[in-house]
């Protein structure tokens, strides 16, 4: 789903990575798999829309959790050019600014967690994960 954003010959220029759509999506899937879990957030968003092209502002925040800790946080801003080609929008060149990157410790006194091994989360990095589960599997009350 990630390479239909990009036209084939779309430049990401993202942090250490600048190249063609198909490397980053590589080096994009080896960093996060490093995380036992990872979030993405797009937040805020501009677009100048002109004519067949667009020029786009959004705001990020990812954050990665690890084993052992630190957990790592980047914060930044995608800079796109979009352009329609044959009635279809993709990513004609987008350029990363990364704003921030942090070590986040571990919480000291963390929450106890929700779920046990009779209820185990739900969350999984394949299609067992709850989203994939039409319609989704709520765990059920006590």
């Amino acid at each position: 789903m990630v390479r239909s954003c990009y036209w084939d010959d779309a430049i990401e220029d993202h942090g250490h990575f600048v190249g063609s759509p198909d490397d980053f999506i590589a080096w994009a899937d080896g960093t996060t798999l490093m995380f036992e879990t990872t979030q993405h957030a797009i937040l805020n968003h501009v677009c100048d829309l002109q004519g067949d092209e667009a020029f786009c502002e959004t705001y990020y925040h990812f954050s990665g959790v690890t084993a052992e800790g630190p957990n790592f946080m980047s914060t930044g801003r995608y800079v796109d050019h979009f352009c329609r080609r044959d009635g279809e929008w993709r990513i004609a060149n987008r350029v990363t600014i990364v704003e921030g990157t942090y070590d986040v410790p571990k919480a000291a006194h963390a929450p106890a967690s929700p779920y046990s091994a009779d209820e185990p989360s739900q969350a999984r990095r394949d299609r067992s994960d709850v989203s994939y589960h039409r319609p989704p599997l709520p765990r059920r009350p006590r």
